[in-house]
């Protein structure tokens, strides 16, 4: 990988590990909802001039099956999840447990596409497992409330909800322009999730700092976070891209401590360790010369 792409990789990984914060700081303030209805809402719109700069045409009549599958397992689901999660627990706990994504994926292939399910892959599943029971019941967080358990379950569903979405991705739409899935399913997302922040808008102020915020998570976080991960996966390769998912808990338990205020136990950390490890056991078991190459068109390229 060229320092470039080493950059990017890092950058990414800094804002998706970000996001989490912005979730912990609006969630509570306007409600699962409708945070969630306004990162998925702006953010899809943010595609809409990148998609005239470069002439992209979305090829909605073929393809809106696939961008509105996407948008509901990739995008209105675990967003509206990790929002409700993020009114309840610390950002760095849902950051975490989001970094279980790819051993629930490894899962799901066995039983959907058939692949086979290795000893490393079945370790890797159990380590995160317990890494993410430590992560849980480690903390000073007030695990006697039903909700705090309630918000680790929904970090865990979005992470099974993004994993489903990568199935099938793999089965029915890797023929799709992924700009093209990464935008139009955004947008699709966006208006899955109308019904319900339009009928549950908290009565707030809009600061500026809420406005801040919600440009952040949307725009930085989510329409540049996929763009610059679709960038790296031309460069480098999906297998050397996915390993984003290594970088980003680090980044996410950083801005937690430094913005919020939070702190690991020495079990959470721990945890932390197991999950990335068992992440690291599955995103790095095979070369990227034996992985497969996800074609990507050239306006992704300078």
């Amino acid at each position: 990988m060229r320092p470039s792409d080493w950059a990017r990789l890092v950058v990414l990984s800094a804002l998706w590990g970000a996001s989490f914060i912005f979730l912990r700081v609006l969630a509570p303030v306007l409600g699962a909802t409708t945070t969630a209805g306004l990162r998925v809402g702006v953010g899809g719109l943010a595609f809409l001039p990148y998609f005239a700069a470069i002439r992209f045409a979305p090829r909605w009549r073929e393809h809106w099956v696939q961008y509105l599958v996407v948008g509901l397992f990739n995008v209105a689901t675990p967003m509206l999840l990790f929002s409700f999660a993020a009114v309840h627990i610390p950002a760095s706990y849902s950051v975490v447990i989001n970094s279980s994504t790819p051993l629930f994926g490894t899962l799901l292939a066995a039983v959907f596409l058939g692949q086979r399910l290795t000893v490393r892959g079945i370790a890797g599943l159990t380590l995160s497992m317990i890494g993410v029971a430590l992560v849980a019941g480690g903390g000073s967080t007030d695990q006697d409330s039903r909700l705090f358990w309630w918000s680790i379950g929904a970090c865990l569903a979005a992470a099974v909800s993004y994993s489903l979405s990568g199935i099938y991705v793999k089965r029915f739409a890797s023929h799709v322009d992924p700009i093209g899935t990464a935008g139009c399913s955004q947008l699709l997302a966006g208006v899955l999730l109308v019904p319900f922040w339009v009928t549950d808008i908290p009565p707030v102020d809009v600061t500026p700092t809420i406005v801040l915020n919600v440009l952040a998570l949307a725009v930085l976080c989510t329409t540049i976070g996929f763009l610059l991960y679709f960038r790296l996966i031309a460069d480098v390769g999906p297998s050397r891209a996915m390993t984003v998912g290594l970088l980003t808990p680090a980044f996410g338990v950083l801005w937690g401590a430094l913005f919020l205020g939070e702190r690991l136990t020495p079990i959470q950390g721990g945890g932390c360790a197991l999950i990335v490890v068992s992440v690291a056991m599955v995103l790095l078991r095979s070369s990227e010369s034996t992985a497969p190459k996800l074609q990507v068109r050239t306006h992704l390229r300078q």
